[in-house]
């Protein structure tokens, strides 16, 4: 891992002495790279048992909600075991609004889906976020599974069958005609590799921007785009005064009060933007290829996977979040296989990773400087020489 984190860190050397149009060059380029993958079904990483889009799909998924969490768990110092309780109002939110009891388009649903949300957020870390450490990770986790017991007895959402036929977002072009007509702009072929050759499935295309149960890649191009945007938004806030009370927050919470630091109100603003993000999330999943939802949709398992998504990326570091999304939602579906064994490989692995690499894949910078200076001085410590005795 030290060898993965030199290169990281010789390779980011490198990009910072790069001009500035060459940097952005490059950004674009990787940018275009990542929306074109499920289109250029790379060797090795490509799954063939399941739809390769539809992986990709999930991936997207799990990385923004990985990053919505990392705002709480990562920023705030905040333990947050009830996440999926957000993604859930996010998602029926969604369900409710479009096709339960009224039929707005998605792109009006979307903004209130994620307001309801940040209230949501609001008023569970009002009351929570006075009690700290394992008590409100006890607190988050109830509310969890409060949520998920809720829309599972209560008939005006729909009850345990679930809310059906939630739309879809806006196709752009004509639509297509039922069940599987042509429809969209235009069609992007994708391609099929015969060892390291490439050559063109014209029996595998991608109707551009035309979302519905023919194929996951505009889905998961939806997606990657929020996900591009909360990228930005995190990183304007993480440099700003408010990322700065946030570490004060997670590191000394007593010391940062002294200081003049209302925690109170920083965590509480941790809590309401990580639930934003979650509702996003959630209303994304609610109009995806299926369009249906059930209590069953949202077990606890999920929430749990979204918090290995963080410590296993790494808590505090935007990107270490994305990885850990990454791997969460990519493994299992990768060795399907191996489907008696991968879930338990998975959480042996989950298991090994946190005794040699406690501070997850890609740990925050801070956490580097501090391992650093903290093997720097037991090393000097160590070529001190015993005092000699004075008469």
């Amino acid at each position: 891992m030290g060898v993965v984190r030199e290169n990281l860190d010789r390779v980011a050397r490198r990009y910072r002495a790069l001009p500035g149009p060459a940097r952005v060059a490059l950004v674009v380029l990787l940018v275009v790279l990542v929306y074109l993958l499920p289109l250029l079904r790379p060797p090795i990483i490509t799954t063939n048992q399941i739809d390769f889009g539809g992986v990709m799909f999930a991936i997207a998924a799990f990385a923004l909600v990985a990053v919505g969490l990392n705002v709480v768990i990562g920023y705030a110092g905040l333990l947050d075991l009830g996440y999926v309780g957000f993604y859930a109002v996010g998602a029926y939110t969604t369900g409710v609004l479009t096709s339960y009891h009224a039929h707005w388009a998605f792109f009006l649903a979307l903004p209130v889906a994620i307001a309801v949300t940040m209230v949501t957020g609001v008023l569970l870390g009002w009351p929570t976020l006075r009690v700290r450490g394992d008590y409100l990770a006890i607190v988050t986790l109830g509310f969890g599974e409060i949520i998920r017991i809720a829309v599972t007895n209560v008939e005006w959402v729909g009850a345990a069958r679930g809310i059906k036929d939630i739309p879809h977002p806006p196709n752009i072009g004509p639509d297509p005609e039922p069940p599987f007509g042509d429809g969209g702009l235009f069609t992007i072929p994708s391609l099929q590799w015969d060892g390291i050759v490439p050559s063109l499935d014209s029996g595998r295309e991608t109707t551009f921007l035309v979302f519905g149960a023919v194929s996951a890649v505009p889905y998961y191009w939806l997606v990657l785009s929020f996900l591009i945007l909360i990228l930005f938004a995190d990183r304007l806030i993480k440099d700003s005064r408010v990322g700065r009370a946030w570490e004060a927050t997670r590191e000394d919470e007593d010391a940062a009060e002294h200081m003049g630091v209302p925690t109170f109100k920083f965590k509480l603003l941790a809590f309401a933007l990580g639930a934003a993000v979650g509702g996003l999330s959630g209303s994304l999943y609610a109009s995806s290829q299926s369009g249906y939802i059930n209590p069953q949709s949202f077990p606890l398992l999920l929430s749990i996977l979204f918090v290995a998504a963080v410590i296993v990326g790494g808590a505090g570091n935007r990107w270490g979040a994305i990885i850990g999304g990454t791997l969460v939602a990519y493994l299992p579906e990768r060795f399907r296989e191996f489907a008696d064994f991968r879930l338990l490989v998975f959480g042996l692995a989950l298991m090994i990773l946190p005794v040699y690499r406690s501070q997850g894949l890609l740990p925050p910078r801070r956490t580097i400087r501090a391992r650093a200076a903290a093997e720097e001085i037991e090393h000097l410590e160590g070529r001190d020489e015993a005092p000699t005795e004075v008469v």
